[in-house]
């Protein structure tokens, strides 16, 4: 799909205005008829008008203006999901968005909106021809909006689309070695250097939390790890993200329920996804920012030769983890990429990932809990950054308190605090295995949504990109 501005406005193709609620609507130049009708829905507090849906859609977005910057652009981004319905069952090629009320962040979160929504993941469909979407080009037309505004928007989106590609693939197809071959090609597309640590070269580097997880699966372990680092870039330090790449979670040994537990635990690689979706759009966007992501990758499953409770693995900075749950599985892995990460003395470390059910109990799909012991200030931007795309932030307390919980009686630390606190004792183990100004976010509670919701769609969300381009981008 591409998005692009566009100069002269033709009003005899399909089109969406967007106004604000207290604009004249003479504006829009409809026919007496069409502007009584479009009156009366203003009046009656409506967000969306149809006002033709025929040979030609013409429609109406209104906006608030009295409404928060953040409330605004996400209520833009969910009407748009209503156009992309529409023009979805008329199976529209194209489509204008013409912008009247000369703010650019209104018709950018409007697109963004329309965008997303017209995601699909077809692939195993017999018939998806008959169920694509047939949307190709979002046409732009704003005084105010500049080519960078819809390279960066363009960007995103791209980054998205790739991590719900990423999360919808079932892992019959997506191993842990496919998945590194994914990144390659991503890698490959948008400039992004690439090295790829095969389980001899892991076994080499001493990664025993990655080697562990990885014991009852037939697929080998990959260690990824991307590096953008474009001409002119402004940062001295690299910024890190690292991703959980778990493609399927039985559990192991701590074998899951199957209902509602185990149906959907393909998703549970949606950190690395969110990493990876990133910095390829950090990479299409061409920001000026030096960036690594890091991505240790496996499935976790029982066998006669998996790890159990009770084992205790040496990790890759040499500290002893006592296993007490097999299913507390991606701290294992992360934590040995987070070790890793150290080498490059890096700015600041923020790790993503679908890590704990506390963290989706405590706040829902409706946010992403953080925590960290970076400088306050990083952790403000971020959750400024949350409010621009509606991936908010809820920061939860990080105090060394915590870390009681995990002491054991026969190695450094167990890999699980107990009921209580387990998304904070989950980064309070983590963060054992940094140096560095760090920000673990856990993504548990909205990576993947099994009904369909507004813009987000159904199935992989991509929930991780928008927040952490938003949020890096920045940094440049």
């Amino acid at each position: 799909m591409t998005i692009q501005i566009v100069d002269l406005l033709n009003t005899d193709t399909d089109i969406l205005y967007i106004i604000n609620k207290n604009q004249s609507v003479s504006d829009i130049g409809l026919a007496s008829t069409s502007a009584n009708y479009l009156e009366s829905r203003i009046q009656d507090e409506q967000e969306f008008v149809v006002i033709s849906n025929l040979d030609k859609i013409i429609a109406v977005a209104i906006v608030d203006p009295d409404n928060d910057r953040s409330s605004k652009k996400e209520k833009l981004r969910k009407v748009a999901s209503k156009l992309a319905a529409l023009t979805s069952e008329q199976k529209k090629t194209e489509f204008t968005i013409a912008d009247k009320t000369n703010d650019k962040e209104n018709i950018i979160a409007f697109a963004e909106g329309f965008a997303l929504s017209n995601y699909q993941f077809l692939k195993y469909f017999s018939e998806a021809d008959k169920k694509n979407n047939k949307l190709e080009s979002i046409k732009l037309h704003s005084p105010v909006l500049s080519s960078d505004d819809v390279r960066d928007l363009s960007a995103s989106v791209a980054g998205v689309y790739k991590a719900r590609d990423l999360v919808n693939e079932p892992n019959m197809f997506l191993t842990a070695p496919q998945m590194a071959e994914e990144f390659r090609a991503m890698c490959q597309e948008a400039g992004i250097s690439i090295e790829v640590f095969d389980k001899k070269r892991i076994q080499d580097e001493k990664m025993g939390g990655l080697l562990a997880v990885n014991q009852g699966s037939i697929e080998e372990p990959r260690f990824t790890i991307m590096e953008y680092k474009p001409e002119g870039y402004t940062n001295t330090k690299p910024y890190i993200m690292v991703g959980k790449g778990v493609v399927y979670d039985t559990g192991g040994m701590s074998l899951k329920p199957t209902a509602d537990s185990m149906d959907f635990m393909k998703s549970d690689m949606g950190g690395a996804a969110a990493v990876s979706g990133a910095i390829y759009a950090l990479a299409k966007a061409e920001v000026k920012l030096h960036v690594i992501a890091i991505i240790p990758s496996t499935d976790n499953r029982p066998d006669g030769n998996a790890y159990v409770p009770g084992d205790v693995i040496t990790m890759h900075n040499g500290m002893t983890v006592e296993v007490l749950n097999t299913d507390a599985e991606g701290r294992m892995i992360l934590a040995d990429a987070l070790s890793w990460a150290k080498r490059y003395d890096p700015e600041l470390v923020v790790d993503c990932a679908t890590l704990t059910g506390a963290a989706a109990a405590a706040i829902g799909k409706q946010g992403i809990v953080a925590m960290g012991n970076a400088d306050p200030s990083e952790m403000l931007a971020l959750k400024e950054s949350g409010f621009e795309t509606h991936e908010r932030i809820a920061e939860f307390p990080f105090w060394d308190d915590y870390f009681e919980l995990l002491k054991s009686d026969i190695a450094d630390m167990k890999n699980i605090g107990g009921r209580m606190a387990g998304a904070i004792t989950a980064g309070k183990f983590l963060e054992k295995f940094t140096d560095y100004p760090y920000i673990h976010i856990d993504i548990a509670g909205s990576a993947y949504t099994k009904t369909k919701d507004s813009y987000h769609g159904v199935g992989g969300t991509g929930v991780g990109v928008r927040i952490l381009f938003e949020f890096l981008k920045k940094k440049a």
